[in-house]
């Protein structure tokens, strides 16, 4: 340079630099018009190391700056070749502490690249690189400065990113096109890059997408925009590099980078979704392998769009898949047409057929790995709602890729389902709902078992159509039936479409089938191997961790699961489930109904399907958790026990407990088990068909059954008097009361007993009630109750039975003595005995129909009576009754010979006494003399008489 330029350009005033700066343009276009490049060459390194190097000489590097810009403008075109040695300068001077260099620095850079344009994209990474730290700078100038370089960076990428190859890079095409300079290569050679490389670029983005600055985030979201936007580059591709950077924005206190982010991730979930409608359209256009009249238009009209231009083609792009999702598989099966009909001659006119999007590669697996880690370590609102939006989609993108994270999303979509945030709770519960009718769509476990097997018969269509290739007739018209319904449901989603890829039509050509394999995904290949993808261990373990959760909605969700997963895969489960099998039981002690109902839901599906030791194992288990958990058998007893007999078997839940509570050491218990078992088989609705089955003994299966349940009944003395009652075995039942007389009649006996009175006023024991009114043919039932009175003491259960005997005993006489008026003497001399009352009496004078029906119908039921009585003989009543008795106390074994051989004799008339004062208190109701003065025997006859006497004096006084 001239003295003076040199001098001007190290002056502290900006003036003098200035015009120092236009005296070095002019300079240097002097040089470029003579040709004296050596000379040019000399003044841009003199430019850059004498002043734009010059650290501590803030004036010389301002004046080296405006220097460089002046040569650069001079230069036009020619700068290419210099801008190596002209940028890196000017970017060291970005980090100057001097904010005017800065500022300057930015001045410069805006001149150069201006010039430069395209060129400038060869050191793009260095110049987003400084730009990038000039975002965040504190002097406003700069920033302002670095907002109007980024704006020119963008107008050049966006023009020239995707074509762009440098004049440096491209000699022979500069040599063969003089006018063109090289500068825009049409088609340039293969092994020639571009001047952008997103490659190239993607690692400094992945280090810069982790700043924390907004401004910075402002930035970088702004140029992922950008990037994305330009059809050509397909970042979307590279979305797993700067997805978890991205991720993280959302948590940003800006609101700015928090809806710039937003913008930008849907735009990336909306081009994924495009991408994978395309891929699906390719590969169901070749496996259709034909097409309607209007396909030629449609691809013409795509090529069309496609050589219009790159906005054109864009908007096709961009349009095309979402308004429609036909037309976006449309253009695909034409070039399949194509490709068929031209050949290797006319392969140009197969590549006018190209669908942009068919060949971008998204790694979908790096993406659900993100999404499911931002799910489970981020505590931030806004990250977990678009994660769990970005799963959801991906049901509709790749469900076949969601199968190996499905133990993890179970561990973090679950607890999401109780989070305190509206939108965050109906986003888990989609996602919940979607994996889920993904899972169910999948094949079972027993169509994987059968393939091996060729049978004749046709049990599962879809097996066979894989295991028969030659099918005729019928056979194969079914076939054709089964897979017209896989195309039905392929219209439901991704899953489906994936499995009917696989499956060819019986119909197909060779060439469909090659372009099938050739168009379908690895993974869709086969459902029953998408089955075997899923981890059913780590996914159970997963679901068992959840009965922890402190959210009721949560541990439903895992137990439905587990319910689910073990209709799939039965075995899979039971493999797995010694180690789940506590925690299931431990969850019955759950606070929550709806999670008990579940938990047993799953317990009884389990035993369903096991073998009997599994079931037995599975009540022995049951009741030691009630052992030891006495407040569970209080609260949850009766919920379990009824739960349970609804969904398995009653009589095999109860002749197993029976079982177990019959060698149960823990009496205390045993009585408790047992009166919570007979408290249920008494009132709950579930076990009607039980109770009818023992209100019949004359089966061997019920007799047995009766006796199981006797043998273990016996630890609760209330209890087995009940069961009597309920099978009608009366006479035993009175026996058992004889034998109550040796029992100590404790307080909890006491209220067992008037709870057994209350339920003998229910609809349950109807027929029992109405059996009073015979008592010539069930005349312990009348033993039995009455010594029932004599064992309440007087309370209103006491008066309950009371009034109920008394009811029925007097419109029992009644009905007897309906042929006319007797006197109280005589009635009691002609019925001194059962037999007589239920004979003779009413047939003395007929009295119309009722005298003539009567016999009958009590001939019927004296016959079907003495059948049963037959038939229950097999039953041996003494054992039951010596299994019932208590054992002799061990404090005096010399006295017990003699206490044994008469404890029931003996005592039985003192247990038989006991009915004649239940007609003292009747007798006290009316007036005492009328029945004070008949003194009749201890019969139930007798009362009867009395009881009469009684209603019709009251009747002849009214």
């Amino acid at each position: 340079m001239d003295a003076n330029i040199a001098k001007a350009l190290n002056d502290r005033l900006y003036d003098k630099r200035k015009s120092g700066a236009l005296e070095l343009e002019g300079l240097v276009r002097e040089s470029l018009v003579a040709g004296d490049h050596d000379r040019i060459q000399r003044i841009v390194h003199q430019l850059c190391h004498d002043y734009a190097y010059a650290v501590h000489q803030p004036h010389a590097r301002n004046g080296g700056l405006i220097g460089l810009a002046a040569a650069s403008i001079a230069l036009g075109s020619e700068v290419a070749r210099y801008l190596e040695e002209i940028v890196p300068p000017v970017l060291a001077c970005f980090t100057d502490q001097d904010a005017r260099v800065r500022y300057y620095a930015c001045e410069s850079m805006y001149n150069i690249a201006k010039v430069a344009k395209g060129e400038i994209l060869l050191y793009f990474n260095e110049v987003f690189d400084a730009l990038c730290k000039l975002a965040a700078d504190s002097e406003l100038s700069v920033k302002n400065g670095a907002e109007l370089l980024d704006r020119l960076i963008k107008d050049i990428v966006s023009e020239n990113a995707a074509s762009y190859v440098s004049v440096l890079q491209a000699p022979p095409t500069a040599s063969n096109d003089d006018s063109d300079s090289g500068r825009r290569v049409a088609t340039p050679p293969s092994d020639v890059p571009n001047a952008f490389s997103l490659p190239r670029f993607i690692p400094l983005l992945q280090e810069r997408i982790h700043v924390l600055n907004p401004f910075t985030r402002s930035f970088l979201v702004s140029w992922i925009t950008l990037l994305d936007s330009i059809p050509d580059l397909e970042l979307v591709s590279y979305l797993p590099s700067f997805l978890g950077g991205l991720f993280k924005f959302l948590s940003d206190p800006n609101q700015d980078v928090h809806t710039a982010t937003q913008v930008a991730l849907e735009r990336f979930l909306a081009e994924v979704k495009k991408i994978a409608r395309i891929k699906r359209g390719i590969a169901e256009s070749r496996k259709s392998g034909g097409l309607g009249d209007d396909a030629p238009k449609l691809s013409s009209a795509s090529v069309k769009s496609e050589r219009s231009g790159g906005s054109a083609n864009t908007d096709v792009v961009a349009t095309a898949p979402a308004d429609e999702a036909p037309a976006a598989s449309d253009p695909s099966e034409v070039n399949t047409i194509n490709d068929e009909k031209s050949g290797a001659g006319d392969a140009s006119a197969g590549e006018d057929d190209w669908i942009p999007g068919q060949d971008v590669q998204v790694d979908h697996s790096k993406i659900l790995d993100i999404l499911v880690t931002f799910l489970s370590e981020s505590s931030e609102e806004e990250i977990q709602l678009t994660s769990l939006r970005w799963i959801d989609s991906f049901f509709e993108i790749c469900p076949e890729d969601i199968l190996p994270f499905v133990p993890r999303l179970l561990s973090h979509v679950l607890p999401a389902m109780s989070s305190d945030v509206e939108q965050v709770r109906q986003a888990a519960n989609r996602v919940n709902t979607s994996l889920m009718e993904y899972i169910v769509s999948l094949p079972d476990e027993p169509p994987r078992a059968e393939p091996p097997r060729a049978e004749p018969a046709v049990p599962q269509v879809a097996s066979t159509e894989r295991l028969q290739p030659q099918l005729t007739g019928e056979a194969l018209s079914r076939r054709e039936s089964v897979f017209s319904t896989k195309l039905r449901t392929a219209s439901r989603g991704p899953a489906a479409d994936s499995r009917t890829v696989a499956t060819p039509s019986p119909d197909a050509t060779p060439e469909g089938t090659v372009d099938e394999k050739a168009g379908a995904d690895a993974g869709a290949g086969d459902p029953a191997q998408l089955s075997m993808n899923l981890d059913y261990e780590a996914a159970v373990n997963a679901l068992t961790l959840q009965f922890l959760n402190e959210h009721e909605a949560t541990r439903v969700a895992a137990l439905a699961w587990l319910i689910m997963l073990h209709r799939k895969a039965p075995r899979k489960i039971l493999a797995i489930n010694d180690g789940t099998f506590p925690a299931l039981l431990k969850t019955l002690s759950d606070p929550a109904e709806a999670v008990v109902t579940r938990d047993l839901l799953l317990l009884s599906q389990i035993s369903r399907n096991s073998d009997d030791s599994y079931f037995s194992s599975f009540m022995v288990n049951l009741l030691k958790l009630f052992c030891t958990d006495r407040r569970l058998l209080e609260t949850r007893g009766n919920l379990i026990i009824r739960r349970l007999c609804v969904s398995l078997s009653a009589e095999r839940i109860y002749r197993t407990m029976a079982d177990c509570l019959e060698k149960d050491e823990d009496l205390e218990f045993a009585s408790i088990m047992v009166q919570n078992l007979n408290n249920n088989l008494i009132t709950a609705p579930e076990l009607a068909d039980l109770r009818k089955r023992l209100r019949s003994l004359d089966s061997r299966d019920g007799q047995t059954f009766f006796v199981t349940l006797f043998r273990a009944w016996c630890h609760n003395a209330v209890a087995t008097f009940s069961l009597c009652l309920l099978a009608q075995a009366y006479e035993q039942a009175y026996n058992l009361l004889q034998i109550f007389g040796e029992l100590e009649m404790t307080v909890n006996m006491l209220i067992q007993i008037d709870k057994l009175v209350q339920l003998l006023e229910s609809p349950v024991f109807t027929y029992l009630r109405l059996q009073l009114l015979e008592p010539e043919k069930y005349p312990h039932l009348y033993k039995c109750l009455y010594g029932l009175l004599m064992l309440l003491p007087q309370s209103s259960a006491f008066a309950a039975l009371k009034n109920r005997l008394n009811s029925v005993s007097a419109i029992g006489y009644l009905h007897i003595a309906h042929p006319g008026p007797r006197a109280m003497g005589s009635i009691s001399g002609a019925s001194t005995s059962s037999s007589a009352v239920g004979g003779s009496g009413p047939g003395g004078a007929g009295s119309g129909a009722s005298a003539f029906e009567r016999p009958n119908r009590l001939k019927a039921r004296d016959d079907s009576y003495s059948a049963a009585a037959a038939n229950a003989s097999a039953i041996r009543w003494a054992d039951l009754l010596d299994k019932f008795k208590p054992p002799p106390p061990a404090a005096s074994p010399p006295t017990r010979p003699a206490s044994s051989s008469a404890p029931a004799r003996p005592a039985s008339p003192r247990r038989r006494a006991p009915p004649p004062p239940p007609s003292a208190p009747r007798a006290r109701t009316p007036p005492g003399p009328a029945r004070s003065a008949s003194p009749s025997k201890g019969t139930l006859a007798g009362n009867l008489g009395r009881l009469a006497g009684g209603v019709g004096g009251r009747k002849g006084r009214k």
